[in-house]
Protein backbone atom coordinates (compact mmCIF):
# COMPACT_ATOMS: atom_id res chain seq x y z
CA UNK A 1 0.00 0.00 0.00
CA UNK A 2 1.29 3.47 -0.90
CA UNK A 3 2.54 5.47 2.08
CA UNK A 4 3.85 8.92 2.90
CA UNK A 5 7.56 9.20 3.66
CA UNK A 6 9.07 8.10 7.00
CA UNK A 7 10.26 11.69 7.38
CA UNK A 8 6.67 12.88 7.47
CA UNK A 9 5.57 10.12 9.84
CA UNK A 10 8.08 11.48 12.40
CA UNK A 11 6.41 14.91 12.44
CA UNK A 12 3.56 15.99 14.69
CA UNK A 13 1.01 18.53 13.38
CA UNK A 14 1.20 22.05 14.83
CA UNK A 15 -0.94 22.17 17.98
CA UNK A 16 -1.36 25.95 17.77
CA UNK A 17 -2.69 25.77 14.21
CA UNK A 18 -4.93 22.81 15.14
CA UNK A 19 -6.56 24.75 18.00
CA UNK A 20 -6.98 27.80 15.81
CA UNK A 21 -8.66 25.69 13.13
CA UNK A 22 -11.03 24.11 15.66
CA UNK A 23 -12.02 27.54 17.01
CA UNK A 24 -12.62 28.75 13.43
CA UNK A 25 -14.91 25.76 12.79
CA UNK A 26 -16.90 26.57 15.95
CA UNK A 27 -17.15 30.23 14.89
CA UNK A 28 -18.48 29.08 11.50
CA UNK A 29 -21.26 27.27 13.40
CA UNK A 30 -22.26 30.59 14.98
CA UNK A 31 -20.53 30.01 18.35
CA UNK A 32 -18.93 33.12 19.87
CA UNK A 33 -15.35 31.89 20.37
CA UNK A 34 -12.57 34.17 21.63
CA UNK A 35 -9.39 32.93 19.95
CA UNK A 36 -6.33 33.22 22.22
CA UNK A 37 -4.48 30.37 20.53
CA UNK A 38 -2.55 32.14 17.77
CA UNK A 39 0.59 34.24 18.13
CA UNK A 40 -0.40 37.07 15.86
CA UNK A 41 -0.72 40.81 16.56
CA UNK A 42 -4.33 41.97 16.12
CA UNK A 43 -3.16 45.32 14.72
CA UNK A 44 -3.26 46.12 11.02
CA UNK A 45 0.03 46.71 9.23
CA UNK A 46 0.84 50.44 9.64
CA UNK A 47 -0.36 52.59 6.73
CA UNK A 48 3.07 53.94 5.75
CA UNK A 49 4.32 50.36 5.24
CA UNK A 50 1.26 49.49 3.14
CA UNK A 51 1.92 52.60 1.03
CA UNK A 52 5.46 51.37 0.36
CA UNK A 53 4.02 48.05 -0.87
CA UNK A 54 1.56 49.85 -3.18
CA UNK A 55 4.42 51.92 -4.58
CA UNK A 56 6.45 48.75 -5.16
CA UNK A 57 3.57 47.30 -7.20
CA UNK A 58 3.34 50.50 -9.27
CA UNK A 59 7.12 50.37 -9.81
CA UNK A 60 6.77 46.79 -11.09
CA UNK A 61 8.54 44.89 -8.34
CA UNK A 62 6.83 41.82 -9.72
CA UNK A 63 9.69 39.60 -10.84
CA UNK A 64 11.82 37.01 -9.10
CA UNK A 65 14.07 38.56 -6.48
CA UNK A 66 17.61 37.36 -5.75
CA UNK A 67 17.54 34.19 -3.60
CA UNK A 68 18.96 35.93 -0.47
CA UNK A 69 16.66 38.95 -0.88
CA UNK A 70 17.08 42.37 -2.48
CA UNK A 71 20.43 44.05 -1.68
CA UNK A 72 18.60 47.19 -0.46
CA UNK A 73 16.62 45.17 2.10
CA UNK A 74 19.71 43.34 3.33
CA UNK A 75 21.47 46.69 3.67
CA UNK A 76 18.48 48.05 5.65
CA UNK A 77 18.63 45.02 7.96
CA UNK A 78 22.39 45.48 8.43
CA UNK A 79 21.79 49.12 9.41
CA UNK A 80 19.03 48.07 11.83
CA UNK A 81 21.39 45.57 13.53
CA UNK A 82 24.06 48.28 13.83
CA UNK A 83 21.64 50.94 15.09
CA UNK A 84 19.57 48.88 17.51
CA UNK A 85 21.88 46.04 18.53
CA UNK A 86 25.38 47.48 18.03
CA UNK A 87 26.19 44.44 15.89
CA UNK A 88 28.09 44.87 12.64
CA UNK A 89 26.95 42.64 9.76
CA UNK A 90 27.50 43.07 6.02
CA UNK A 91 24.64 42.36 3.56
CA UNK A 92 26.57 39.18 2.59
CA UNK A 93 25.98 37.93 6.17
CA UNK A 94 22.20 38.31 5.86
CA UNK A 95 19.68 36.03 4.15
CA UNK A 96 16.01 36.99 3.78
CA UNK A 97 13.44 34.17 3.77
CA UNK A 98 9.71 33.50 3.62
CA UNK A 99 9.12 34.35 7.27
CA UNK A 100 11.30 33.73 10.32
CA UNK A 101 9.88 30.19 10.43
CA UNK A 102 11.74 29.38 7.20
CA UNK A 103 14.82 31.14 8.59
CA UNK A 104 14.81 28.76 11.58
CA UNK A 105 14.21 25.71 9.39
CA UNK A 106 16.89 26.75 6.86
CA UNK A 107 19.41 27.03 9.69
CA UNK A 108 18.54 23.65 11.22
CA UNK A 109 18.62 21.90 7.83
CA UNK A 110 21.94 23.55 6.93
CA UNK A 111 23.68 22.90 10.27
CA UNK A 112 22.37 19.55 11.57
CA UNK A 113 23.42 16.11 10.34
CA UNK A 114 21.52 12.90 11.15
CA UNK A 115 22.34 11.99 14.75
CA UNK A 116 23.49 15.50 15.73
CA UNK A 117 21.99 16.75 18.98
CA UNK A 118 20.19 20.08 19.32
CA UNK A 119 19.55 21.48 22.81
CA UNK A 120 16.11 23.04 23.21
CA UNK A 121 15.03 24.53 26.55
CA UNK A 122 11.42 23.69 27.44
CA UNK A 123 8.93 25.34 27.22
CA UNK A 124 9.73 25.80 23.52
CA UNK A 125 7.96 26.95 20.38
CA UNK A 126 6.16 23.89 18.98
CA UNK A 127 8.10 23.78 15.69
CA UNK A 128 11.68 23.64 17.02
CA UNK A 129 11.83 19.91 17.88
CA UNK A 130 9.87 19.03 14.73
CA UNK A 131 12.38 20.87 12.53
CA UNK A 132 15.25 19.04 14.24
CA UNK A 133 13.51 15.71 13.61
CA UNK A 134 12.97 16.70 9.97
CA UNK A 135 16.75 17.20 9.64
CA UNK A 136 17.38 13.77 11.20
CA UNK A 137 18.74 15.38 14.37
CA UNK A 138 17.99 14.54 17.99
CA UNK A 139 16.15 17.16 20.08
CA UNK A 140 17.63 17.26 23.60
CA UNK A 141 14.99 18.87 25.79
CA UNK A 142 16.15 20.76 28.90
CA UNK A 143 13.32 21.44 31.34
CA UNK A 144 13.21 25.05 32.54
CA UNK A 145 9.86 25.23 34.31
CA UNK A 146 7.66 27.70 36.16
CA UNK A 147 9.85 27.78 39.30
CA UNK A 148 12.86 29.13 37.36
CA UNK A 149 10.76 31.57 35.34
CA UNK A 150 11.08 29.30 32.29
CA UNK A 151 14.77 30.12 31.74
CA UNK A 152 17.60 27.61 31.32
CA UNK A 153 20.68 28.04 33.54
CA UNK A 154 24.32 27.75 32.39
CA UNK A 155 24.66 24.64 34.60
CA UNK A 156 21.71 23.01 32.81
CA UNK A 157 23.22 23.85 29.42
CA UNK A 158 26.62 22.44 30.41
CA UNK A 159 25.02 19.23 31.67
CA UNK A 160 23.15 18.71 28.37
CA UNK A 161 26.21 19.07 26.10
CA UNK A 162 27.75 15.90 24.62
CA UNK A 163 30.27 15.34 21.80
CA UNK A 164 27.25 15.14 19.44
CA UNK A 165 25.82 18.56 20.38
CA UNK A 166 25.74 20.89 17.40
CA UNK A 167 23.25 23.63 18.19
CA UNK A 168 21.34 25.38 20.97
CA UNK A 169 18.00 26.99 20.07
CA UNK A 170 17.25 29.96 22.30
CA UNK A 171 14.17 32.18 22.05
CA UNK A 172 14.17 35.51 23.93
CA UNK A 173 11.67 37.09 24.43
CA UNK A 174 10.12 33.65 24.56
CA UNK A 175 7.23 31.99 22.85
CA UNK A 176 5.30 30.51 24.74
CA UNK A 177 6.25 32.01 28.12
CA UNK A 178 7.13 35.67 27.55
CA UNK A 179 10.31 35.21 29.59
CA UNK A 180 13.27 37.42 28.64
CA UNK A 181 16.92 36.52 29.28
CA UNK A 182 18.87 39.36 30.89
CA UNK A 183 22.33 40.41 29.69
CA UNK A 184 23.94 38.59 32.63
CA UNK A 185 21.95 35.42 31.99
CA UNK A 186 22.93 35.42 28.31
CA UNK A 187 26.58 36.03 29.19
CA UNK A 188 26.48 32.97 31.46
CA UNK A 189 25.16 30.82 28.59
CA UNK A 190 27.69 32.36 26.16
CA UNK A 191 30.60 31.31 28.39
CA UNK A 192 29.41 27.71 28.26
CA UNK A 193 28.99 27.81 24.47
CA UNK A 194 32.44 29.32 23.92
CA UNK A 195 34.02 26.56 26.02
CA UNK A 196 32.86 23.98 23.44
CA UNK A 197 34.25 23.98 19.91
CA UNK A 198 31.74 23.73 17.06
CA UNK A 199 28.72 24.57 19.25
CA UNK A 200 26.44 27.24 17.79
CA UNK A 201 23.34 29.07 19.00
CA UNK A 202 20.28 29.81 16.94
CA UNK A 203 18.97 32.97 18.62
CA UNK A 204 15.32 33.46 17.74
CA UNK A 205 14.74 37.17 18.39
CA UNK A 206 11.45 37.60 16.53
CA UNK A 207 9.82 39.17 19.64
CA UNK A 208 12.73 41.59 20.14
CA UNK A 209 10.59 44.73 20.13
CA UNK A 210 7.81 43.39 22.37
CA UNK A 211 9.83 43.81 25.54
CA UNK A 212 8.65 45.34 28.83
CA UNK A 213 11.95 45.47 30.75
CA UNK A 214 14.07 47.79 28.63
CA UNK A 215 16.59 47.22 25.86
CA UNK A 216 16.68 43.90 24.04
CA UNK A 217 19.84 41.87 24.66
CA UNK A 218 21.33 39.62 21.98
CA UNK A 219 23.63 36.71 22.80
CA UNK A 220 25.71 37.70 19.73
CA UNK A 221 27.00 40.82 21.56
CA UNK A 222 29.65 39.01 23.65
CA UNK A 223 33.24 38.64 22.39
CA UNK A 224 33.54 35.52 20.24
CA UNK A 225 29.77 34.93 20.08
CA UNK A 226 28.98 36.64 16.77
CA UNK A 227 30.96 33.85 15.06
CA UNK A 228 28.87 31.25 16.92
CA UNK A 229 25.43 32.86 16.57
CA UNK A 230 22.69 32.67 13.96
CA UNK A 231 20.26 35.51 14.72
CA UNK A 232 16.73 34.98 13.43
CA UNK A 233 14.35 37.93 13.21
CA UNK A 234 11.75 39.46 10.91
CA UNK A 235 8.92 41.92 10.51
CA UNK A 236 5.90 39.84 11.54
CA UNK A 237 5.57 40.64 15.25
CA UNK A 238 7.10 44.13 15.57
CA UNK A 239 5.33 45.64 12.55
CA UNK A 240 2.15 43.49 12.53
CA UNK A 241 3.20 41.95 9.20
CA UNK A 242 2.60 38.23 9.82
CA UNK A 243 1.07 37.53 6.40
CA UNK A 244 3.79 39.37 4.48
CA UNK A 245 6.20 36.47 5.23
CA UNK A 246 9.56 38.20 5.67
CA UNK A 247 12.17 36.86 8.07
CA UNK A 248 15.95 36.80 8.01
CA UNK A 249 19.09 35.32 9.48
CA UNK A 250 22.23 37.29 10.34
CA UNK A 251 25.14 34.87 10.67
CA UNK A 252 28.71 34.09 9.61
CA UNK A 253 28.93 34.23 5.83
CA UNK A 254 29.66 30.50 5.41
CA UNK A 255 26.38 29.66 7.17
CA UNK A 256 24.47 32.24 5.12
CA UNK A 257 25.93 30.72 1.93
CA UNK A 258 24.78 27.26 3.02
CA UNK A 259 21.25 28.47 3.78
CA UNK A 260 21.22 30.38 0.49
CA UNK A 261 22.09 27.17 -1.39
CA UNK A 262 19.25 25.37 0.37
CA UNK A 263 16.72 28.17 -0.18
CA UNK A 264 17.71 28.37 -3.84
CA UNK A 265 16.49 24.82 -4.31
CA UNK A 266 13.16 24.93 -2.53
CA UNK A 267 11.64 28.42 -2.43
CA UNK A 268 14.06 30.95 -3.97
CA UNK A 269 13.71 34.57 -2.86
CA UNK A 270 10.71 35.76 -0.85
CA UNK A 271 7.84 37.90 -2.17
CA UNK A 272 9.19 40.96 -4.00
CA UNK A 273 6.48 43.38 -2.83
CA UNK A 274 6.77 42.21 0.78
CA UNK A 275 10.52 42.85 0.67
CA UNK A 276 10.02 46.46 -0.41
CA UNK A 277 7.47 46.94 2.38
CA UNK A 278 9.89 45.39 4.90
CA UNK A 279 12.72 47.64 3.70
CA UNK A 280 10.54 50.68 4.41
CA UNK A 281 9.48 49.24 7.78
CA UNK A 282 13.14 49.15 8.84
CA UNK A 283 14.15 52.54 7.41
CA UNK A 284 11.09 54.72 8.26
CA UNK A 285 10.01 56.03 11.68
CA UNK A 286 9.79 53.36 14.39
CA UNK A 287 6.96 55.12 16.29
CA UNK A 288 4.42 52.44 15.31
CA UNK A 289 6.58 49.76 16.95
CA UNK A 290 6.57 51.60 20.27
CA UNK A 291 2.82 52.29 20.08
CA UNK A 292 2.08 48.59 19.63
CA UNK A 293 4.56 47.65 22.37
CA UNK A 294 2.79 49.96 24.81
CA UNK A 295 -0.58 48.42 23.94
CA UNK A 296 0.80 44.91 24.51
CA UNK A 297 2.26 45.99 27.86
CA UNK A 298 -1.12 47.36 28.96
CA UNK A 299 -2.76 44.08 27.94
CA UNK A 300 -0.06 42.10 29.74
CA UNK A 301 -0.85 43.98 32.97
CA UNK A 302 -4.58 43.37 32.44
CA UNK A 303 -4.39 39.63 31.75
CA UNK A 304 -1.91 39.01 34.60
CA UNK A 305 -4.19 40.80 37.06
CA UNK A 306 -7.27 38.85 35.91
CA UNK A 307 -5.45 35.49 35.79
CA UNK A 308 -4.11 35.96 39.33
CA UNK A 309 -7.73 36.33 40.43
CA UNK A 310 -8.62 32.80 39.21
CA UNK A 311 -8.32 30.19 42.00
CA UNK A 312 -6.10 27.27 41.00
CA UNK A 313 -3.94 29.10 38.44
CA UNK A 314 -0.32 30.01 39.21
CA UNK A 315 0.81 33.02 37.21
CA UNK A 316 4.22 34.52 36.52
CA UNK A 317 4.68 37.98 35.00
CA UNK A 318 5.88 37.77 31.38
CA UNK A 319 8.59 40.29 30.50
CA UNK A 320 8.06 40.25 26.72
CA UNK A 321 6.15 38.79 23.74
CA UNK A 322 2.34 38.55 24.08
CA UNK A 323 1.73 35.26 25.85
CA UNK A 324 0.70 34.18 29.32
CA UNK A 325 1.73 30.65 30.32
CA UNK A 326 -0.01 29.93 33.64
CA UNK A 327 0.47 26.74 35.63
CA UNK A 328 -2.81 24.80 35.65
CA UNK A 329 -1.85 21.37 37.03
CA UNK A 330 -4.03 21.87 40.13
CA UNK A 331 -7.01 21.06 37.89
CA UNK A 332 -5.69 17.66 36.76
CA UNK A 333 -7.81 14.80 38.03
CA UNK A 334 -10.87 17.02 38.40
CA UNK A 335 -14.14 16.15 36.71
CA UNK A 336 -16.14 18.25 34.27
CA UNK A 337 -19.94 18.65 34.75
CA UNK A 338 -20.50 15.91 32.13
CA UNK A 339 -18.23 13.48 33.98
CA UNK A 340 -15.00 13.69 31.91
CA UNK A 341 -11.69 13.80 33.80
CA UNK A 342 -9.13 16.54 33.07
CA UNK A 343 -5.99 14.45 32.59
CA UNK A 344 -3.57 17.03 31.20
CA UNK A 345 -3.25 20.56 29.79
CA UNK A 346 -4.55 19.53 26.37
CA UNK A 347 -7.73 18.20 28.04
CA UNK A 348 -8.01 21.49 29.93
CA UNK A 349 -7.57 23.56 26.74
CA UNK A 350 -10.26 21.48 25.02
CA UNK A 351 -12.59 21.95 28.03
CA UNK A 352 -12.04 25.74 27.94
CA UNK A 353 -12.83 25.76 24.21
CA UNK A 354 -15.92 23.54 24.33
CA UNK A 355 -17.43 24.94 27.54
CA UNK A 356 -16.00 28.46 27.89
CA UNK A 357 -15.63 29.13 24.14
CA UNK A 358 -12.07 30.40 24.64
CA UNK A 359 -9.33 28.91 22.44
CA UNK A 360 -5.98 28.36 24.20
CA UNK A 361 -3.21 25.79 23.65
CA UNK A 362 -2.18 23.05 26.07
CA UNK A 363 1.39 23.22 27.36
CA UNK A 364 2.06 19.61 26.30
CA UNK A 365 2.70 20.94 22.79
CA UNK A 366 5.36 23.32 24.16
CA UNK A 367 7.15 20.73 26.27
CA UNK A 368 5.60 21.80 29.59
CA UNK A 369 2.58 19.69 30.55
CA UNK A 370 1.84 21.73 33.70
CA UNK A 371 0.87 24.95 31.90
CA UNK A 372 -1.21 26.27 29.00
CA UNK A 373 -0.69 29.20 26.64
CA UNK A 374 -2.91 32.20 26.06
CA UNK A 375 -2.10 34.91 23.54
CA UNK A 376 -3.17 38.38 24.68
CA UNK A 377 -2.67 39.86 21.19
CA UNK A 378 -6.35 40.78 21.19
CA UNK A 379 -8.53 43.64 22.42
CA UNK A 380 -8.86 44.60 26.09
CA UNK A 381 -12.58 43.73 25.84
CA UNK A 382 -11.78 40.22 24.54
CA UNK A 383 -9.24 39.69 27.33
CA UNK A 384 -11.73 40.73 30.04
CA UNK A 385 -14.50 38.54 28.60
CA UNK A 386 -12.18 35.54 27.97
CA UNK A 387 -10.85 35.63 31.53
CA UNK A 388 -14.40 35.92 32.90
CA UNK A 389 -15.40 32.79 30.93
CA UNK A 390 -12.28 30.88 31.99
CA UNK A 391 -12.84 31.75 35.64
CA UNK A 392 -16.46 30.64 35.40
CA UNK A 393 -15.83 27.24 33.78
CA UNK A 394 -12.82 26.40 35.95
CA UNK A 395 -14.89 27.10 39.07
CA UNK A 396 -17.29 24.24 38.25
CA UNK A 397 -14.58 21.56 37.98
CA UNK A 398 -15.01 19.20 40.93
Amino acid sequence: MAQLSDRLQRLAPSATLAMSQKSSEMKAQGIDVINMSVGEPDFNTPDHIKQAAKLAIDENYSRYSPVPGYPDLRQAIARKLERENQLHYTPAEILVSNGAKQSVCNTVMAMVNPGDEVIIPAPYWVSYPQMVLLAGGVPVIVEAGFEQNFKMTPAQLEAAITPKTRLLILCSPSNPTGSVYSKDELEGLAKVILAHDDLFVLADEIYEHINYIGKHQSIAQFPGMKERSIIVNGVSKAYAMTGWRIGYIAAPEWIVKGCNKLQGQYTSGPCSVSQKAAEYAYTASQECVEEMRKAFERRRDLIVRLAKDIPGLEVNVPEGAFYLFPKCSSFYGKKTPDGKTIGNSTDLAMYLLENGHVATVGGDAFGDPECFRMSYATSDENIVEAMRRIKEVLAVLA
